[in-house]
């Protein structure tokens, strides 16, 4: 067995996690409060009703734009984002979120994927396309104010 060492009686001691920077010492989780809320218990209380009223505001607004003109899911995903200043819960899901969609983009880039998606786009337009000429064909171009009763 292989210590890392020719010294006889030294012994490979493997860094615990939080000392490499690689486990929950290190990992973003948690307030971001300034320091001087932190230590004062009903002052962060109070910082982190104010935060989740604040992001709460803003994703019922991102809720009210998804049937309405506007950037709904952007604002929704702000909102998660003033959340995730404060509550470990929201820095989980905006994680979550930003690895699934950077797995999606990877696989739109797939040539495959995307000479499929493009086939399929193609072939749809051609459809449309037959469906309009043959509207136009029977009906031809009448302007709304000119229809008659029938």
């Amino acid at each position: 067995m292989n210590t890392g060492s020719d010294e006889p009686g030294e012994v490979a001691v493997v860094p615990d996690k939080a000392e490499t920077g690689e486990g929950p010492a290190d990992d973003g989780l948690g307030s971001r409060a300034p320091e001087f809320v932190k230590q004062r218990r009903a002052l962060h209380l109070s910082w982190q009703v104010g935060v989740f009223v604040i992001g709460l505001a803003v994703v019922v607004a991102g809720i009210i734009m998804l049937p309405l003109p506007g950037p709904g899911w952007v604002v929704i995903f702000g909102g998660m984002a003033i959340w995730a200043t404060e509550f470990v819960w929201a820095q989980l899901v905006l994680r979550w979120t930003k690895r699934k969609v950077t797995e999606a983009a990877q696989k739109a880039l797939d040539p495959k994927v995307r000479r499929r998606n493009i086939t399929l786009t193609v072939i749809g337009l051609v459809i449309i396309g037959v469906l309009a000429g043959i509207y136009l064909w029977k009906f031809g171009v009448v302007a709304p104010w000119e229809i008659k009763d029938q």
